[in-house]
């Protein structure tokens, strides 16, 4: 729970800062006087204003946002000395960069974030597939597992090296969610020659970008031996007799090849809500043995599925994916730009009923994906400082009054007429982006509750 708290914290507090130092830094530049520069809203925590400088800088005890306060005669009355100071009398292309600052500061973000993770290196599972479900898109297309992925492409793309599992799962996840086929050029583990599958997404219904949308793809995770790990104590595994480090071989009259497999026979091996008594042959240090197994009948998402009570599957095999500087900096760019576009995209597609308001998070999801992320490394936990950098940019970019992108659709509006947008109108539209972005935060928080405590 501490490092959840901690690495939420750390993670708002830098997107945040970076975001409003956007609108300071090139305020600064544009000639503005910046009156004030807040992390948080509320109570001051902590204030100081440096030697010489307009600006008052202040930690508020809100976290959940920050602003930049400038002279600006719509808000105070500004001396005629300082006129020229203030946000409002300057050139329209200086209020539409300073405005476009913060967005385009997390965006930058994005890229450094990402940059450092290629450049570090990173280990990843090997992009050697396990198990296709059956009757998946994977399957269908004739994937069976234990093929290599060397290079895969969208639609009619040219076709890309495979770093890693993740690298295909990005592109999967695209796929899916653009309707996109993806093509894979795969290498069987029997030696035989290269050959191109073809996966028709257009088969998938991806309005909810989840667990089920790669279950409906057909492939869940990287290839693993089915070996059996932890055996919980009072689980179906120990009563059989099962123990770490078992090989599974063959369940009832299936051999088994790989983890994945062996998971989705547990799975299945419920009959309504009766489960289902099985022969297992184990290998067990080099001795075959026969044993009946019992799973347990557990109720998932709406469906009874079998469980053993046993940590299935070994570790995948891991690749060191690491990039030289310039090569890394370009994916870093890449990799920021594919994920605004497709998140540009599923918010088009929310809009128009595409999607499901389901995949709105709201905060508490947001703290606990850093939890995990913090949890599992340093890399780990930067990647996700990316996708969130990447969301709030993207998000405030958005054409709603109360964000950035709404007053840059007013400065095209003058831009266009010769004219600013007025007061009346000003105050219809901003009491609509309220109200707007009153009922995403609201969704949001309810998914999260559902999510997290459903």
């Amino acid at each position: 729970m501490l490092l959840t708290i901690v690495a939420f914290i750390v993670a708002l507090g830098l997107l945040i800062a970076v975001h409003e130092y956007g609108h300071y830094r090139v305020a600064v530049a544009c000639g503005v006087k910046v009156l004030r520069f807040s992390v948080g809203f509320g109570k001051p925590l902590l204030s100081w204003q440096p030697k010489g400088s307009p600006t008052e800088f202040v930690l508020g005890a809100f976290p959940l946002g920050g602003y930049v306060r400038m002279l600006d005669e719509r808000e105070a009355p500004v001396a005629p000395e300082e006129r020229h100071l203030a946000f409002n009398t300057q050139p329209l292309r200086s209020r539409a960069a300073i405005v476009a600052a913060g967005p385009i500061a997390n965006l930058l973000l994005a890229v450094l974030l990402y940059s450092i993770v290629n450049w570090n290196g990173v280990q990843e599972p090997k992009a050697v597939l396990a198990s296709p479900v059956a009757g998946s898109v994977a399957h269908s297309a004739g994937l069976r597992g234990g093929e290599l992925v060397t290079q895969a492409a969208l639609g009619i793309e040219d076709m890309d090296p495979v770093r890693s599992f993740e690298d295909l799962r990005w592109l999967l996840t695209r796929g899916a969610l653009e309707g996109e086929s993806v093509r894979l050029d795969v290498r069987p583990q029997s030696g035989a020659a290269h050959r191109e599958i073809r996966l028709d997404m257009s088969k998938i219904d991806s309005r909810e970008a989840d667990a089920q949308l790669f279950r409906k793809i057909g492939i869940l995770g990287p290839w693993t031996r089915p070996v059996l790990g932890e055996v919980m104590p009072d689980g179906a595994a120990a009563r059989a007799g099962l123990r770490q480090g078992d090989v599974v071989l063959k369940v009832g009259t299936t051999d088994v090849v790989d983890g994945q497999q062996l998971r989705e026979l547990i799975r299945q091996s419920v009959k309504g809500t009766q489960p289902l008594a099985q022969p297992w042959r184990i290998d067990r240090a080099g001795q075959v043995l026969n044993l009946d197994v019992v799973p347990e009948a557990k109720l998932e998402q709406s469906a009874t599925v079998g469980r053993i009570g046993a940590y299935v599957g070994a570790s995948p095999e891991f690749v060191t994916v690491e990039y030289g500087v310039l090569e890394g900096a370009w994916a870093g760019v890449v990799k920021t730009w594919d994920v605004s576009i497709l998140t540009l995209r599923m918010m088009g597609r929310m809009v128009i009923g595409e999607a499901s308001l389901k995949n709105l998070s709201g905060p508490l999801t947001i703290a606990d994906y850093a939890g995990r992320s913090a949890s599992l490394g340093l890399t780990q936990y930067l990647v996700f400082l990316a996708l969130i950098s990447v969301s709030l940019g993207v998000l405030n970019l958005l054409p709603l009054p109360v964000l950035d992108g709404g007053h840059l659709m007013y400065y095209l509006w003058e831009g266009v007429t010769g004219r600013g947008v007025s007061d009346a109108w000003m105050e219809r539209l901003q009491r609509g982006g309220v109200a707007v972005l009153l009922l995403m935060m609201s969704i949001a928080l309810f998914n999260d509750i559902t999510r997290l405590f459903g």
